[in-house]
């Protein structure tokens, strides 16, 4: 009954049963209290007349929440249906907030108690005024400064609107307002500043309330990055704000403001005032914070004002030396302040929390950086002229004072330098290759979870030590050669300082000339084996075998010029294989991988003073080596072995290396099938089909790395594998037949389906390794059409495997148009089964359902004539499900969807079929498209959306379309051509989707895609601002919308990488590395 009486909006609201209403639905009901309060107080916020009850229940309510409640419908209005009131409900609505506002913060008591309810006011004022301002209310900010100076509480809160709406503008109005909306904004607020200014000027010169004081620096920051610079610098501003610096209670906002000032950049025109700035700063700081004093651990003991000062302090020093630093390298005293600055940063970046680091890190990248390229560009003088911020013409002498000046300014750094090099080494990243990690109980454990935080430091860390190492070889070296010292005489030995130390002699490789890096690892490798010896525990020894796999690991081509060290490296490994402390044997499984891929050559060759070449050795031992390692490190052993055998050029050798290497799996598979042939019941035995899988993954970890050469081994076991699977597939079938639909999910149908899938992946595993082998698609395909794809069109849905789908698609990737003849019986086989499984939600199945379109696709790439040959039936399937796929909201699945369209888009362009094709799906694409294109949940496919739009614009008049889109049954009079067909079809689409768009908008919009058609990135600026008028995407996250252009930016800074000395780590490089 009471729900009823609330749905009633043509009388006023009852105010007390909505609080009522309100109340159960924040808890004081039971739970179906809740549910029904959630289910009317959703009604009420879709109602498009609610809004209308809001100054009637913002009067008459007593509750805060329904208050809440209240605004968030009426800030509903202001977004979305603004433009679409009359006139007087708008400035109804504007001045009855203002009114309020006023009222509330103009005294004291009621401004502290109903400050959760002025400040959503505030914002609700600042979305009017995104209308509103400057065109409709023109006097906003004159009144607003002078109701501010009628008394301290408005003025406050004065500061916090104006501060709310610096940061709509200026922070958060990319994706929220059309280009020239936000152009106009920043306008005016630059042109009215001077009024704010000397408000904030007042006020800090004249008030004694500190809680006015704090929301006028508040207010300052947020507008200090954008308005005039005048304003700062030719003002009592600066010297103000530095006279606050020393005030405890002002000291953190104050810092803030400087540091915004600080962040500015622009020519020199201003070098003076912030040379003393600076000093000022210095001198004030010193008083705060001595010299000398232990930072971290300040901070560690801090209160949380005080910590927030140290981050706020590296804020500071990292914006201005950013912006500023070559102003202080001016004169002596500049220096000398410059250099203490450098050393309270230093100190700053030991302290024990991850933000405080990340600030400072990315500093100290930046300016290693820049001091490396300058000295890098010492050959190319114009180069390092534009480095030093030198712009003038050059002459011959010059080019030596250029470099004399360089040589001064590394001079200048040279300490500061060296001491970030010990920051480095001291906080060195954990690595993604290291698995061995101390938990929180102190106790040293496999890692079970990576860490990206972790892994994003480690790559900025590991570049700025790169380039500090190229600033100075030697300062490095003695560094850390000296730091081993101290772990091995025990002085300085803990687990932390070891891994740290190690990672970062990882983290240089490549970066030293061979000589000077041979000579350092000899050193090193050696520490670090005595190290192994000497040192009793087993964590200790876990530890010291982690470092020491890591730091091999990443040095390829020093193990491929030092057989020896190679030769002891690699036995070190197999030592480790044996030790059973967790993550030891998992490491040393995956460095020998690591190593045996960069240094194979070595291994097949007879090395001098050796009787037979590693590999044969390696053979021979093979059994004791993989003897205690688990089964998963056996299959990663077997393809390191694998890589190696590849490697060996005579064909009759390498033969006889593989035989040898499968001989335990294949011994153990005669057996199995020996006693297969004497009583077929033996293969269901529990033990045995574990067996057969783990052999099976054997084989497929060594095709993976044999690739071609592996094709007489999988020749010995292929039909009696596909023996094997049938058999397998109907005893799954059964028992899910028999056991009802739970017995899909008992271990042993899942046992035997693993079997399946194994010999599907190595089956898939040797076709994509395979090269230059056209026979083989001829030789296994036609004996698996049977087995395999008759087989999963007989079986039940819940017993067909997905990877038959994922195999035939790289079947055909790899055989092209070969395999033209076989796609009707692949489509027979897998099509309609597997679409009536996928089509009936956007849940079941998912793997069936990325794997079916990308067999798919692999068609229409490479057999698309096959296509040609679906009836007009299959063809509607096929289309249907492709629009099916691009309007999954499974990521993936909707590329590949959209991919794929865009493919048979072009391949029917240029077919005979052209005008049938679209006669019969222009349209519907079309709409599709438009479709997700404006759904939220679809963002990440905003780039492939555009090109099919594209495509489909231009096709029109491209010449391509001979005869007419409309259906000349439906339509009462011809269109002169398609294109002002499909444009008066698209507006009329929009015109229906969105309704709070004037057709105006809507046919500027459609006219803008034929107009920009030929030009993608004009094309595409003019949907996204589209999306966002269209008001569908409003305040979210638009990054997706701009992802293909931060994907260009990520390409440049590859390039750029590759072109110095061990930036690419030569663990990474995909070099076939010339280890002859």
């Amino acid at each position: 009954m009471a729900a009823e009486k609330l749905r009633d909006l043509s009388q006023p609201i009852d105010v007390p049963l909505l609080d009522a209403t309100v109340s159960a639905f924040y808890g004081t009901g039971s739970k179906d209290e809740r549910t029904a309060a959630d289910q009317i107080l959703r009604e009420l916020q879709n109602n498009p007349d609610t809004w209308l009850q809001v100054v009637h229940i913002l009067q008459n309510s007593q509750n805060l929440n329904t208050k809440f409640f209240a605004l968030q419908v009426l800030e509903g209005v202001i977004k979305y249906r603004w433009n679409a009131l009359p006139v007087e409900q708008r400035d109804g609505i504007k001045n009855y907030i203002s009114d309020i506002i006023v009222q509330l913060s103009s005294n004291e008591v009621s401004f502290r108690r109903e400050r959760l309810y002025v400040n959503k006011l505030n914002i609700i004022l600042v979305q009017v005024l995104k209308h509103e301002w400057p065109t409709r209310w023109r006097t906003f900010i004159p009144d607003l400064v002078s109701a501010a100076k009628s008394s301290e509480t408005i003025c406050e809160n004065c500061m916090a609107i104006l501060k709310l709406l610096s940061e709509e503008v200026f922070d958060f109005s990319r994706g929220e307002m059309t280009q020239q909306k936000i152009k106009d904004l920043k306008q005016s607020l630059n042109s009215e500043f001077q009024l704010i200014h000397e408000l904030c000027l007042y006020v800090l010169s004249a008030s004694q309330r500190t809680e006015l004081i704090r929301a006028t620096l508040a207010t300052l920051h947020a507008f200090l990055s954008w308005i005039p610079l005048g304003y700062i610098f030719e003002s009592p501003l600066l010297e103000t704000l530095l006279n606050f610096f020393p005030a405890g209670s002002y000291r953190n906002l104050t810092l803030q403001c400087l540091t915004e000032v600080a962040a500015l950049q622009f020519g020199d025109f201003y070098d003076m005032q912030y040379v003393k700035m600076y000093t000022i700063f210095m001198v004030q700081l010193q008083g705060i914070l001595p010299p000398g004093t232990n930072i971290p651990d300040a901070y560690a003991n801090g209160s949380s004002e005080e910590q927030a000062f140290i981050q706020n302090l590296a804020l500071f020093f990292t914006s201005f030396y950013k912006s500023h630093i070559r102003v202080l390298e001016s004169t002596p005293e500049n220096r000398s302040a410059l250099l203490m600055g450098l050393e309270y940063l230093i100190s700053i970046s030991y302290v024990d929390d991850t933000e405080v680091f990340k600030v400072c890190l990315d500093y100290w990248n930046s300016l290693v950086l820049e001091l490396f390229e300058a000295h890098h560009n010492l050959d190319n003088p114009a180069a390092a002229a534009s480095m030093m911020g030198l712009q003038m013409p050059l002459l011959s002498g010059m080019v030596d004072g250029i470099g004399s000046q360089l040589s001064q300014r590394r001079h200048l750094y040279s300490a500061p330098m060296s001491k970030l090099r010990m920051l480095m080494i001291c906080r060195m990243a954990k690595p993604e290759e290291v698995l061995i990690v101390e938990d929180e109980n102190g106790n040293i454990v496999r890692e079970t979870m990576k860490d990206n935080d972790v892994l994003v430091q480690y790559k900025i860390m590991r570049e700025t030590l790169i380039y500090l190492s190229h600033l100075d070889h030697e300062d490095t070296e003695q560094q850390m050669l000296k730091k081993l010292s101290k772990q091995l005489n025990g002085e300085d030995w803990t687990w932390n300082n070891l891994n740290t130390l190690c990672w970062a002699i990882g983290s240089i490789s490549g970066s030293m000339m061979d000589e000077q890096e041979n000579r350092f690892l000899v050193m090193v490798i050696r520490d670090l084996l005595n190290l192994c010896e000497i040192t009793k525990g087993k964590d200790n020894k876990a530890v010291i075998a982690s470092n020491i796999m890591y730091v091999v690991g990443q040095y390829p081509k020093f193990l491929r010029a030092h057989w020896k060290f190679l030769k002891t490296v690699v036995n070190k490994l197999f030592e480790f294989m044996h030790e059973t402390h967790p993550g030891v044997q998992d490491m040393a499984c995956d460095t020998f991988l690591k190593i045996v891929q960069k240094c194979k050559r070595k291994f097949v060759i007879t090395q001098v003073g050796e009787n037979e070449p590693f590999v044969s050795e390696l053979l021979s031992g093979l059994p004791v080596t993989v003897a205690d390692l688990e089964p998963h490190q056996i299959h990663t052993f077997y393809e390191s072995v694998g890589h190696m055998i590849q490697a060996e050029s005579d064909p009759q050798k390498r033969d006889e290396y593989l035989q040898r290497l499968m001989e335990l799996p294949n011994q153990k598979w005669a057996e199995i099938i020996g006693q297969a042939r004497l009583s077929v019941d033996f293969l269901k035995d529990q033990d045995v089909i574990r067996t057969v899988l783990n052999i099976l993954q054997t084989n497929t970890s060594a095709a993976c790395s044999l690739g071609t050469y592996f094709l007489s081994q999988i020749s010995l076991i292929f039909l009696d594998m596909l023996n094997v699977y049938r058999m397998y597939s109907e005893l799954i079938s059964n028992s899910i037949a028999g056991g009802g639909p739970f017995a899909s999910k008992s271990s042993y149908v899942k046992l035997l389906r693993s079997v399946k899938r194994e010999t599907l992946k190595l089956i898939e595993t040797f076709v994509d390794k395979a090269e230059d082998q056209p026979q083989i698609g001829k030789q296994f395909v036609p004996p698996m059409m049977d087995p395999i794809l008759g087989d999963y069109a007989r079986n039940l849905p819940d017993a067909r495997e997905s990877e038959v789908l994922s195999l035939f698609a790289t079947i055909i990737n790899k055989y092209k148009g070969a395999m033209t003849e076989d796609v009707p019986h692949i489509f027979e086989s897998v099509f309609e089964c597997t679409l009536e499984m996928i089509t009936k939600n956007f849940e079941d199945y998912p793997e069936h359902r990325l794997k079916f379109f990308s067999l798919l696709r692999a068609i229409a790439t490479h057999c698309f004539h096959a296509l040609f040959h679906l009836s007009s039936q299959q063809l509607k399937l096929v289309m249907d499900s492709i629009n099916w796929a691009f309007r999954h909201t499974e990521r993936n699945i909707a590329e590949t969807g959209l991919n794929l369209l865009l493919e048979m888009l072009k391949n029917f362009q240029v077919s005979e079929f052209c005008n049938q094709f679209h006669k019969t799906y222009f349209l519907t694409i079309v709409q599709e498209i438009f479709a997700v294109l404006t759904d939220t949940f679809h963002k990440p496919g905003f780039k492939l959306h555009v090109l099919v739009l594209q495509h489909l614009f231009c096709l029109v008049d491209s010449g391509s379309l001979t005869e007419p889109l409309w259906d000349a049954s439906t339509v009462p009079y011809p269109y002169p051509n398609n294109a002002i067909f499909v444009r008066e079809y698209t507006i009329k689409l929009l015109g229906t989707s969105f309704p709070n768009m004037t057709t105006t908008e809507v046919t500027q919009f459609v006219n803008g895609l034929f107009e920009s058609r030929n030009d993608l990135s004009t094309f595409k600026d003019h949907i996204r601002d589209f999306l966002v008028q269209s008001k569908e995407f409003s305040a979210q996250d638009n990054k997706d919308l701009y992802a293909e252009e931060a994907a260009v930016q990520r390409e440049r800074e590859r390039q750029r990488m590759l072109t110095i000395p061990g930036l690419i780590a030569p663990s990474e490089l995909q070099d076939e590395m010339v280890d002859s």
